[in-house]
């Protein structure tokens, strides 16, 4: 170890280590069933534990599907899957229905019965429901 002199130490004289890599150091807090897991990859390719833990994280980010919008992740899911609903109720109603019957009985189907409202969670909730 080099010595370095420390001003802020009360003992000057004890020996400072250096930083010797360029990359800091990050903690993993592993199971043991996920460190041998770990330990039998990195053997299996020839690799430290801490160089196979960056190989595996990079592979999962890899193939991980890219993140979602951080504004509204869920509303812009729940609008799409309400545009595919409205799309397969409509290949199913008679085409022989009137235009705002056709529209009544997706809203219904789409919303759900109006006596049930209080019970979905992807609306806000009214003040007079409160559990």
């Amino acid at each position: 170890m080099i010595e370095v002199s420390d001003f802020d130490s009360k003992n000057s004289a004890s020996p400072v280590r250096r930083r010797t890599g360029i990359e800091p150091i990050s903690a993993v807090k592993m199971p043991e069933r996920l460190t041998a897991a770990v330990d039998a990859w990195a053997e299996s390719h020839q690799l430290t534990r801490s160089d196979a833990i960056c190989k595996l994280i990079e592979l999962g980010l890899k193939t991980a599907p890219p993140a979602l919008s951080l504004v509204h992740p869920i509303a812009s899911d729940a609008t799409r899957i309400e545009e595919i609903a409205v799309h397969e109720i409509e290949a199913l109603l008679d085409p022989a229905l009137p235009a705002d019957e056709r529209e009544r009985r997706i809203r219904r189907l789409t919303e759900g019965p109006p006596e049930f409202s209080h019970e979905r969670i992807d609306l806000p909730k009214d003040p007079k429901h409160r559990t």
